[in-house]
């Protein structure tokens, strides 16, 4: 063999600390036979905890600047930044229809652009935003250009009449809608007004193929993407990694005809009686509020969906129709306040897809504070009256 044989005695002997027979402890500090530094749990531990305490970091993504000041010099740094991808020329486009509620994207509009990133990059494709107002956030989402409608508010037949018109003038392969109230009717009055093929509710998309199920999830439909696509929910991941530079275009669209719809309001519901499946903001309390008529008028001066952890409900104090989590209600909401609630494995099952978590709690370590983008390290008693003074205080100024 042409490897040296290990020797043991030498190997016990780097082990032990010169001139004694005590081993060391300082395992960085031992020769390394490969040459590769050895790992020492020790300071990992200690890089683990906030310095001076024995307290461990709430927040873990702080050890990663600390592991990488401790690292060898040689050892390659890698810049996340992402980069900014320009297409000039795309061989052709894949346009999509975000609903965009309230002038911003949802997590459904981001899996569409996700999707049509998908198509676009399969064949040097660009993808194209049809949107009431252009804005920033269209280029990070993933699109390359950005057009703005002739339309604004509730007009879907206007709508549809300005995306047949631009279906017609340029070289759109797809056109992505998301399966929801607003995006499922436009996407079938394109269709109707076209007589282009529709694939609605897809589950599954790729530059070969779009399936669904039908017959009661018995069997799978399969066929090439056509040219109008609406996408189910959680059907694609979300566009991540490259910026995209969003750049407006300009397309001399038809004057738009009066139709059916004279004028049309939304007129929001009572957060109060909506059901806590379909609500946008909740406010739920916990076992750290006692002060249910605080908490009542905080959720009514929010315009919040009032909302219970478990332990309120089973003591009578919150209807069991308001109980958040696996056992109560799973929320898809935008915003969640949680008020003095520790948060049990059950309890964060029911907020998974929230998007924005803000929690209030005494305890810094519980895992509601964990799982909350915002945290406030208080008493939820006092918060309560603070929050309501400060409402008060903007709509009289």
């Amino acid at each position: 063999m042409s490897r040296p044989r290990k020797d043991p005695r030498a190997a016990r002997a780097a082990h032990l600390v010169p001139g004694g027979a005590r081993p060391r402890f300082d395992l960085a500090a031992l020769p390394a036979a490969s040459g590769r530094p050895r790992r020492d749990p020790r300071a990992e531990e200690r890089l683990a905890l906030v310095p001076g305490t024995l307290r461990r970091r709430l927040d873990r993504a702080q050890r990663a600047p600390a592991l990488a000041a401790a690292a060898p010099a040689s050892a390659e740094t890698v810049d996340a930044a992402p980069r900014l991808r320009v297409i000039a020329e795309p061989a052709y486009l894949v346009a999509l229809v975000p609903d965009a509620p309230g002038g911003r994207l949802s997590a459904h509009d981001r899996q569409l652009f996700g999707a049509a990133r998908l198509l676009a990059d399969a064949g040097g494709g660009a993808v194209l935003a049809f949107v009431e107002q252009p804005g920033e956030e269209f280029g990070p989402a993933g699109a390359d250009r950005v057009l703005a409608l002739p339309v604004s508010g509730y007009d879907p037949e206007a709508k549809a009449l300005a995306l047949n018109a631009a279906l017609a003038a340029l070289d759109l392969r797809h056109v992505l809608f998301p399966e929801t109230a607003d995006g499922g009717d436009l996407a079938r009055r394109l269709a109707a007004l076209s007589g282009e093929p529709f694939f609605a509710g897809a589950e599954s998309l790729s530059p070969k193929a779009v399936t669904r199920a039908a017959r009661g999830r018995r069997v799978e439909q399969r066929r090439a993407p056509p040219r109008l696509i609406s996408l189910a929910p959680d059907a694609v991941a979300p566009h991540a990694g490259t910026l995209h530079e969003g750049l407006p275009v300009a397309l001399a669209f038809p004057q738009p005809t009066g139709g059916a719809i004279v004028s049309a309001e939304f007129i929001p519901a009572d957060p109060a009686k909506v059901s806590l499946a379909e609500a946008d903001f909740v406010v739920s309390a916990g076992n750290g509020v006692s002060d249910l008529e605080a908490f009542r008028a905080l959720a009514a001066a929010l315009r919040a969906t009032p909302g219970a952890s478990r332990m309120l409900c089973d003591a009578g104090l919150m209807p069991r129709a308001a109980q958040v989590g696996a056992s109560g209600t799973v929320l898809d909401a935008r915003v969640y306040l949680a008020l003095g609630i520790a948060g049990a494995p059950q309890h964060l099952q029911g907020v998974a897809k929230c998007e924005h978590v803000i929690a209030v709690n005494t305890d810094l370590h519980a895992a509601m504070i964990e799982r909350a983008g915002l945290a406030i390290v208080a008493d939820a008693q006092k918060v309560m009256p603070a929050l309501l003074a400060l409402l008060q205080q903007e709509r009289a100024s």
